[in-house]
């Protein structure tokens, strides 16, 4: 049998996983990203954690087709350039031919957003469909799409920027310089600001979030809103609908576009399921612009998790 072998190079974490002919991962192993550091020694890295899966995986690298890697940023596929990367601080990073001086075999290499839309549409929530779109809600929000079986990523290949269309005019300001953008709304980083700052605005000795955290506003995370929501209190309630009309206010600008059968949603937010999607499909419903069609997007959690990178990646 062939296999091939997939690389999520994510900002905190590098994971390689050995993927059969029916995209089942066979093996993985990970080590720490710890960036800022040289491109030698990310590659380096890499090239030992490719070794270590495939020792856990009892495959030789003969019976390897090929390597590919999901990165974070500008990535050209053609070229095999990552032409930046602001979570890794790199510009212009030959990562393909370095990584093939190390592990001889071709190497092939896509940002790290739509090889994770590209698992979920081989293997994952999106499998059968024609078109699909991949969002992440993340420390940012995170788009691949998917038309006609293959990755859409624009004439200078860094389309599917979902998270950086402004859907609020003159709004918060975004990590991307922009102010308004999806993004400062609705990633589980914008989350947890909405989270805090409704905190704040509650007195101490009557707020139920506060007590939940132990007092320490650091300990607030995407999960705190939400659980205080469904023990009924009234100001988790407010954060997690407001978040949701900010999370459809995007999706519903993203299907009016490009009206895929599938939008799946990843990321660690999507793990409140039903509890995130029933609200936010009927906001879709109500003001999407094909509501009176009989065919609509499915709106959906991915069902991946992290090894959607690790597909993407391998089957590119």
């Amino acid at each position: 049998m062939t296999y091939k072998v997939g690389i999520d190079l994510g900002g905190t974490n590098i994971v390689a996983g050995v993927v059969d002919n029916k995209y089942n991962i066979v093996a993985k192993a990970e080590c720490k990203t710890a960036v800022p550091r040289p491109e030698a020694e990310i590659c380096d890295s890499m090239a030992a954690v490719v070794k270590e899966a495939l020792k856990k995986a009892k495959v030789k690298m003969d019976d390897v087709a090929h390597i590919g890697i999901g990165v974070p940023g500008a990535v050209n596929p053609e070229t095999r350039v990552v032409e930046t990367s602001p979570n890794l601080f790199f510009q212009n990073w030959e990562i393909a031919q370095m990584m093939e001086e190390r592990l001889h075999k071709y190497v092939k290499v896509e940002n790290d957003a739509n090889a994770a839309a590209l698992g979920e549409f081989l293997a994952g929530s999106a499998k059968g469909s024609k078109n699909a779109i991949a969002i992440t809600l993340g420390t940012g929000v995170g788009g691949g799409i998917i038309i006609d079986g293959k990755i859409y990523s624009g004439s200078n290949y860094a389309g599917a920027e979902l998270g950086h269309m402004v859907i609020v005019k003159d709004g918060n300001l975004c990590g991307c310089g922009r102010k308004g953008c999806w993004e400062a709304y609705a990633s589980a980083t914008a989350l947890i600001n909405m989270t805090k700052e409704a905190i704040k605005n509650e007195k101490p000795e009557f707020s139920y979030m506060l007590n939940a955290v132990n007092g320490d506003l650091d300990q607030v995370n995407g999960k705190t809103a939400f659980d205080a929501m469904k023990d009924g209190d009234a100001t988790g309630t407010e954060v997690v609908n407001k978040f949701i009309s900010y999370l459809a206010t995007g999706i519903i600008n993203v299907i009016n576009i490009f009206q895929p059968d599938v939008l799946c949603i990843g990321g660690g937010v999507s793990r409140q399921g039903e509890t995130l999607l029933a609200p936010l499909r009927a906001i879709v419903e109500q003001e999407r612009f094909t509501k009176h069609n009989d065919k609509q997007t499915v709106i959906c959690a991915a069902t991946l998790g992290n090894d959607a990178g690790i597909i993407g990646a391998a089957m590119l």
